[in-house]
């Protein structure tokens, strides 16, 4: 790929994005902000948690984005006896007597956990370590996985019993968390006739690896101003009980703040979200943009706020209508 300036790449990676919602939206009905933020995070070479009840397409929205990109995909489901091995692959003895290393699902571009917390922590972590790396170790041997590498795990809202949360430090790891809602009137209409009349759409690849690799590079290398880089850091400390930029909200409501990875992935996401929507460099609305999926894993509410039914999303949406 040969564009005369980074300006000219991102026009066309503008062209490329509107032509992979097309090719999306011809199989995903409505959810265009899940889709939307999905792709930002693969763009910014970040994880997705979904949080969803069964039934709302999870696993075709997957199949569908690994389809129009061009990439490898695998699914894995969570069970409670699934074993570390079952993800990342195991050493055989073959003919000829020499260990042999049968790769795992986790060698593929995108990766489907599905319900991650149905898994016990040891087997989680194999996939986090993945997710982390970008590479496993097996006996002493290291592999590399494919590039790029997206995870996008599941969980369900309702059924608890049997399940093993993910710990603060794990969930840290994904970039958003998304929620996915029931469907509107209007799209559940459409997704019926869509899914019934026996014929499906065919998804057309848009981008191939190195192309994707080539936009990942390019967003990173995006400039962005230092007020927008204070207001993501600024945002992130409010979210801290009991330091000097708390938020009274905070020192009410939350146990726990966000980390600085989450003021890294505002910028990250920010970047990307300005460069979806044609522009060059982002400013504190791109931030604002990715601020819920950013933060509502990463902050830790305390009994005081389910006592009084204030949710995770309504004190970041407080600290993000403050004055700036």
């Amino acid at each position: 790929m040969s564009y005369k300036n980074d300006v000219e790449a991102v026009d066309a990676f503008v062209e490329k994005y509107k032509s992979l919602k097309q090719e999306i939206a011809k199989v995903i009905v409505g959810q265009d902000e899940i889709v939307t933020q999905t792709l930002i995070s693969i763009f910014s070479q970040g994880h997705v948690l979904l949080v969803g009840v069964p039934g709302l397409a999870k696993t075709l929205l997957v199949n569908t984005i690994g389809q129009a990109l061009g990439l490898t995909y695998s699914r894995i489901q969570f069970t409670p006896d699934l074993m570390p091995s079952d993800i990342v692959g195991t050493e055989i003895l073959d003919q000829t007597r020499q260990f042999k290393f049968i790769k795992g699902p986790v060698f593929a571009n995108i990766i489907l956990a599905d319900e991650i917390n149905r898994t016990p922590p040891k087997t989680q972590s194999a996939l986090l370590e993945a997710m982390q790396e970008k590479a496993i170790t097996v006996a002493g041997e290291t592999y590399k996985l494919d590039s790029p590498f997206f995870v996008l795990a599941t969980q369900n809202p309702i059924e608890q019993e049997g399940t093993y949360p993910l710990p603060e430090a794990q969930l840290d790891r994904f970039m958003f968390n998304l929620i996915l809602d029931y469907p509107s009137f209007e799209e559940e209409v459409n997704i019926v006739k869509h899914t019934t009349k026996g014929k499906t759409e065919e998804v057309k690849k848009v981008l191939n690896n190195e192309e994707i690799l080539f936009f990942q590079d390019l967003l990173r290398k995006i400039p962005v101003a230092d007020n927008v880089i204070n207001y993501a850091v600024n945002l992130v400390s409010k979210t801290r009980p009991y330091t000097p930029k708390a938020h009274p909200w905070a020192e009410k409501y939350l146990n726990w703040g966000a980390g600085p990875r989450a003021s890294q992935y505002l910028i990250i996401g920010a970047k990307t979200h300005a460069a979806i929507n044609g522009k060059y460099s982002p400013d504190i609305e791109d931030v604002q943009a990715v601020a819920l999926p950013v933060l509502r894993h990463r902050i830790v509410r305390n009994y005081k706020a389910e006592a009084d039914r204030v949710e995770t999303d309504d004190i970041i949406k407080t600290f993000l209508n403050e004055e700036v």
